[in-house]
């Protein structure tokens, strides 16, 4: 059975006040995050983190332990590619477990 109130349903903090405090902060929002978040990777055919937060015009400090959150939660997956972030590093091309395109398809 799944807890919903520890992580990946909330959101994670290390062991700082800072770190605790901006999981106390983001915690409301994050159900919302993580859906947008999961929305754009259902439509898409693989993102970035910074590219979903792109797409969703938010900082990438929002949207990165929101697309961690979602694969802990096993709602989207490493694809296996990895293309250059907005800093040049290569960076991971998530990919939706359940594509838009395949919904109420039956497995």
């Amino acid at each position: 059975m799944t807890d919903l109130f520890t992580y990946p349903n909330v959101p994670g903090a290390k062991a700082r006040d800072t770190s605790f405090e901006a999981a106390e902060q983001v915690a409301p929002r994050a159900p919302i995050l993580r859906a947008r978040c999961l929305e754009v990777l259902e439509h898409s055919n693989g993102l970035t983190a910074d590219e979903v937060a792109g797409r969703l015009g938010l900082s990438i400090l929002s949207v990165r332990p929101r697309i961690t959150e979602l694969a802990r939660d096993g709602k989207v997956r490493d694809s296996g590619a990895r293309r250059n972030n907005v800093s040049g590093k290569r960076a991971i091309v998530w990919m939706a477990v359940n594509p838009a395109r395949l919904k109420g398809v039956r497995r």
